[in-house]
């Protein structure tokens, strides 16, 4: 059934979703809840729109029931955290390749994917000021591009001014870059300069200087203020608490529900990080979890 013309805000989250089906069901089943949400917003009396939103609704069913065993399904605190981590690694992937002056149509599609998942994130709930942050550079960035490469123009490299068109009228599916996006997006290593938020990205750390790993091929998916070049920076190691090196519960600590839940999500990007060889990360975030389960405090 095709997007009615009321419902076209919501066709590149659909997109997504339909180019995350086999790669990660979980991204796929969440673009189309915010479809859901978006499209009941923006027309959901019109018959044809109606019909549409039904239909969307008996789908996410489907998949739900379909993937009852995934705990980003089942358990809203992880659903969020894989959301978020996958934005993140598209977002610190195209960074990457655009501070390194590598500019190509996929690197565009993982700015604007990391931009699409950011709005995702909203079923959860309010989004945080730095995903918001986040959600605008990355938009702006590949609309820039975008323009530049089919102007013929070399793109400036790294943070500039914000004043761009709406990159999602020029993102078509005739036009616009088609190839998906990595499959194994680099690890948390985003350094800002003038452009994203200084802080990490919501919850997940980010340490400076990392770069997307060695065997990612090139190919994967008001007035601009003159933009300084970005100097690496070195990978700094995070340094251990020693009250933690002989870590047991103390005194009668009572740990809810959640607080399991969520030693379970810093183990998990603990894990994460361990895959991309990010020590730092990998520290901070087991740390979390140990204080959290030895005292019941973050």
């Amino acid at each position: 059934m095709s997007l009615p013309p009321q419902l076209k805000a919501i066709q590149h989250h659909l997109r997504t979703a339909q180019e995350h089906e086999q790669r990660d069901p979980a991204v796929a089943y969440y673009c189309r809840l915010y479809a859901m949400q978006a499209g009941m917003k923006l027309d959901s009396k019109t018959p044809e729109c109606r019909k549409f939103l039904v239909k969307l609704m008996d789908q996410l069913e489907t998949m739900k029931n379909a993937l009852g065993n995934h705990e980003s399904i089942t358990q809203e605190i992880v659903g969020h955290a894989h959301i978020e981590n996958y934005a993140l690694k598209m977002f610190l992937y195209a960074d990457n390749e655009d501070r390194s002056g590598r500019f190509h149509k996929n690197m565009i599609k993982s700015f604007y994917t990391a931009s699409l998942l950011v709005d995702v994130l909203s079923v959860f709930g309010e989004l945080s000021e730095e995903n918001i942050q986040h959600r605008k550079y990355a938009r702006w960035k590949a609309t820039h591009i975008h323009t530049c490469l089919k102007n013929g123009e070399t793109p400036q490299p790294g943070p500039i001014g914000m004043d761009g068109e709406q990159y999602d009228d020029m993102f078509s599916t005739e036009d616009g870059p088609s190839a998906q996006a990595p499959s194994s997006p680099p690890p948390p290593g985003y350094t800002p300069d003038q452009g994203p938020p200084t802080s990490n990205f919501n919850n997940i750390q980010i340490s400076p200087g990392a770069h997307a790993p060695a065997n990612t091929p090139a190919e994967l998916p008001s007035s601009a203020a003159e933009p300084e070049k970005p100097v690496p920076v070195p990978r700094s190691m995070a340094v251990v608490d020693p009250s933690l090196m002989n870590t047991s519960q103390q005194g009668d600590v009572r740990l809810t529900a959640e607080d399991f839940t969520r030693a379970q999500k810093y183990c998990k990007y603990a894990g994460s990080a361990l895959q991309y060889e990010d020590v730092t990360t990998a520290i901070q975030n087991l740390q979390k979890a140990l204080k959290l389960l030895a005292t019941g405090k973050e």
